[in-house]
Order: structure tokens, then sequence, then C-alpha cells
């Protein structure tokens, strides 16, 4: 039996590892609200990448006034900056995507 060189499995795991999706960046904040749902969290936080690509830190979901009163909203770290991105979590329709104030809640 052939064993593969290492340098070779290091690469191959490397690429595989670049693929997964990232873990969660924290716990997810009003999980209480989780049974009202019809979006993932995984679903979720896809959406709020491809609407600003960066580093999600924190993730919530809450009752908030706009689209059906219930959202994930994401702190995303993208070029050097904070932003809030706030996905509906009934019709995964982005809800927000502006950067955090001085004030963040």
């Amino acid at each position: 039996m052939k064993r593969m060189p290492t340098a070779l499995a290091a690469a191959l795991i490397g690429s595989i590892a670049t693929m997964l999706p990232a873990a969660p960046a924290a716990k997810l904040k009003g999980s209480q609200y989780a049974a009202q749902s019809k979006l993932s969290l995984a679903a979720a936080r896809m959406a709020a990448l491809k609407l600003r690509p960066g580093t999600i830190t924190d993730q919530e979901m809450e009752k908030e006034k706009g689209g059906s009163g219930l959202r994930y909203s994401f702190d995303i770290m993208s070029k050097g900056r904070a932003y809030e991105v706030g996905i509906d979590a009934v019709t995964g329709k982005p809800l927000e995507n502006v950067p955090e104030g001085h004030n963040p809640d």
C-alpha cells in the first residue's frame, strides 16, 4: 500500500477546510425565538455574508420592526469596519446592511 506524501496530504486537508463553512462566531442570543423562524441559522449566516463579505463577530435573533418582525442580526467585520446585517428569520430577505454606529446595540 502506497502512502500519500505528507505535503500533499496537508494541502488536501487545507483545501477541504477552506470549503467548510466557518463555525458560528458565538452562541445565538435570542435562541428562544428559534421555533418561530423558518430560516436556519446557517442559511441566515450565508445570506448575511453574501450581502456583506467578512467575519461574523456576533449574532442574535431578535424581535424588531420591519419584515416579519423576527430577524437574525449579525455584526460583521468587513475591510476593517463593523457592519450590522439583518436577515428576516421567516422570509430570508435582507432587512439591514449598514455600518455600526457609535452606540452599537
